[in-house]
């Protein structure tokens, strides 16, 4: 099969962490992919790298909880690769806050971005899908967070917890034009979003040093370590795969086992 026959990957938020690692994997199996990120700086250096690589890569500056943002995105994706395949939405913040205490600034800004995001990654994807009379994936970036309510998260787990729901919505709403929509849910992954949410938790007198909430985390996982953003790129090559194609509206937990369906 020509890699061109592939199409084209959009992933959100890929110009580091998981998003990165998941545009890298996805363009070594010959997709083209669009490093969508809101630093567009990252972005071109990601999408040099796999360029370089021998990978079809280009980035966009992408915001997404602009919708006008987002679609343009996807018509480059189709632009530069025929067409789109997948999108992965990815992108998402995570501002901890004490329960009583959450504001509603952080409330609306990790909705907006973890919760709208996706809603409206999910509906420009599609459009762009069923109007050139193609299948196609969607997967979305969950969370462990989205199974258990925490007293510290409370934006951050409910926003989580509406990407499960969204995944489901789309599935009921897309499956008829043969789109298939599924969501992995990672745990703890060692990430730039990790570190800067430690140094919140110890700003919020949560933690006393650093690297003290990874460790008790670590705790309560029983394989026994956290994970890295290559740890889940194999599942959601699957989940874009035809190997996955009569698999929808499915969470798939990737957290070493804190979570057992």
């Amino acid at each position: 099969m020509k890699s061109e026959s592939l199409g084209g990957v959009m992933i959100t938020g890929a110009a580091c962490g998981i998003g990165l690692a998941i545009a890298q994997e996805l363009a070594l199996g010959g997709y083209g992919v669009v490093i969508a990120d809101l630093d567009d700086a990252a972005g071109a250096r990601a999408a040099t790298e796999i360029r370089a690589k021998g990978g079809r890569a280009l980035n966009c500056a992408v915001d997404v909880s602009d919708r006008s943002s987002v679609a343009a995105s996807v018509r480059a994706c189709e632009d530069a690769f025929g067409f789109i395949h997948a999108i992965v939405n990815n992108a998402g913040i995570c501002r901890p806050q004490p329960f009583l205490d959450t504001t509603d600034e952080n409330w609306d800004r990790t909705i907006k971005i973890n919760g709208l995001g996706v809603l409206i990654g999910m509906q420009e994807a599609a459009k762009a899908m069923i109007a050139a009379g193609r299948k196609g994936k969607i997967v979305n970036t969950a969370s462990v967070a989205s199974r258990s309510g925490d007293a510290e998260w409370v934006s951050y787990c409910a926003s989580k917890a509406a990407v499960v729901s969204l995944t489901q919505a789309g599935a009921k709403a897309l499956g008829k034009h043969g789109i298939n929509v599924n969501a992995f849910a990672p745990g703890l992954v060692q990430t730039d979003l990790w570190a800067r949410t430690d140094k919140d938790l110890m700003n919020l007198g949560v933690t006393s040093r650093p690297g003290e909430a990874m460790e008790n985390f670590s705790k309560k996982i029983p394989l026994g370590r956290t994970s890295t953003p290559k740890d889940v790129v194999g599942t959601v090559a699957f989940l874009i795969s035809p190997a996955s194609d009569y698999m929808t509206g499915q969470c798939l937990m990737i957290d070493g086992g804190v979570i057992m369906q």
